[in-house]
């Protein structure tokens, strides 16, 4: 007996309702990315390792799927290096390229390499799948889609808030009501190392300042602990841990607190201008917080950073994010060469709109009308007036066979056919609703007006 066929884990079939529902909101991001000026770019699905092994760190690259070469993939190890059990170094020999882990590497790299073709300041989105081999949970997967959008080759901090109102407006479409969109700095989680006396542990203090909404205050100050922080830095930062109220109350906080650091004090700076103009302008949906304790991707973030949290009352994890990057391309030889972006949580955000059930119902509607086949010549008579249908662009198809009319019905009930053609007369047509029951006899313009 066969072995019934399975899917490697943290992978997924998707199933026709599935799939209109992510092209849904796929083609609300397209739509606002090019709204706002973002111009579309692919990449391939794998790139040569070097391109992206160590520019994740060690926790990113281990993370990486590689692809063994083709052929004799252990034509250049020798016996000694098998046995020595080298994985680095026979990894290096046996594989020479790997999936993409993001987006954001690889178009680095095309940056650098069409340089030359490209008009700067360059506007990109990219919509494309991605592969992690991290442990599959809910929202998190091995195979998923990152949807970015980047500017690179400016500094202007018009460009965070224009991303802020990328976020809110595809958000807005969705009829995603109380998304939260977290700003903060990486200039102002440097200040505020400094002012504690903790810049050489930066990295240790912002990752465990991170997991505030987590482990909590105490989980927080027990880490940064164990990290080699001193109790005298704890104190210092305690009013982190509280840092409550209005966006302008934040900074009036934020400002005391940073009062001796000059990077700390450029930060805030950054963070009011972009802030205060979202304000000015105003939101749709969205509401815009600053969030102190935020400190994602400090590895290359170099100014503001964003997050996208979901509707509270949504057991979910972030749903966006992004920052701004100073010298991304620098990894490729192409040095000061600005940029900031944000990604759209694909799965995520499907995950949401389901639980919240705010997909329209006409997003799953396939075919609009089925024409029963009751054998020749009534067939070719259908055939023509669906001809005339799908010109106008309706959804119509014919039963391929002459089976039982039952059967035929319930074929258009379990696809949730809205209309069936029972009979074709000359000119006459016989429409019944399937939802409703009525039925009616009409022209092919009556079928075309009914559904159009």
């Amino acid at each position: 007996m066969a072995q019934k066929p399975s899917i490697p884990k943290g992978t997924r079939d998707f199933s026709p309702v599935e799939v209109s529902k992510r092209n849904y909101i796929i083609s609300v991001m397209r739509r606002h990315f090019e709204q706002f000026g973002y111009q579309p770019i692919e990449t391939p699905s794998f790139e040569n390792s070097e391109t992206l092994m160590g520019k994740y760190g060690e926790e990113g690259d281990r993370l990486i799927f590689k692809i063994l070469n083709s052929g004799d993939y252990l034509d250049k190890v020798s016996p000694e290096e098998l046995q020595q059990i080298n994985y680095k170094k026979l990894t290096a020999k046996i594989s020479e390229k790997a999936l993409r882990y993001d987006l954001t590497v690889p178009f680095a790299r095309y940056v650098v390499q069409h340089q030359n073709e490209i008009e700067f300041p360059f506007k990109r989105y990219q919509i494309q799948p991605v592969w992690r081999a991290d442990r599959p949970q809910k929202g998190r997967f091995r195979e998923f889609y990152q949807c970015d959008a980047d500017v690179v080759g400016s500094t202007s901090l018009w460009q965070e808030v224009e991303l802020v109102q990328l976020y809110d407006s595809v958000f807005a479409e969705l009829g995603l009501e109380g998304v939260t969109i977290k700003i903060n700095n990486r200039k102002v989680l440097s200040g505020i190392a400094e002012v504690i006396g903790a810049s050489d542990k930066l990295i240790d203090f912002t990752v465990a300042l991170d997991k505030l909404d987590k482990i909590g205050e105490d989980g927080v100050k027990k880490e940064m602990l164990e990290k080699g922080i001193a109790e005298e830095a704890l104190a210092k930062v305690q009013p982190l841990f509280r840092f409550t109220g209005t966006i302008q109350e934040k900074f009036e906080k934020l400002s005391q607190l940073l009062t001796t650091s000059e990077e700390g004090q450029k930060g805030i700076e950054e963070l009011r201008f972009i802030c205060d103009n979202v304000m000015k302008l105003g939101l749709q949906k969205a509401q815009l917080d600053l969030d102190v304790t935020l400190a994602r991707g400090l590895n290359y973030y170099t100014g503001a950073i964003f997050e996208v949290a979901a509707p509270a009352g949504v057991a979910m994890g972030s749903i966006g994010g992004g920052g701004r990057y100073d010298d991304l391309t620098g990894i490729f030889g192409l040095k000061n060469m600005s940029g900031v972006g944000i990604s759209f949580g694909l799965d995520r955000i499907y995950l949401v709109l389901d639980e919240l059930n705010l997909f329209p119902e006409t997003i799953t509607t396939a075919t609009q009308v089925l024409f029963l086949n009751l054998g020749e010549p009534q067939a070719f008579d259908a055939m023509k007036a669906i001809t005339f249908l799908r010109s106008k662009q309706v959804k119509a198809e014919m039963y391929p066979d002459a089976a039982k009319i039952d059967k035929q019905f319930k074929h258009a009930e379990r696809r949730n056919i809205p209309f069936v053609v029972k009979e074709i007369t000359g000119s006459s047509i016989t429409l019944k609703c399937l939802r409703t029951g009525e039925q009616s006899q009409i022209d092919v313009s009556g079928i075309l007006e009914k559904l159009t």
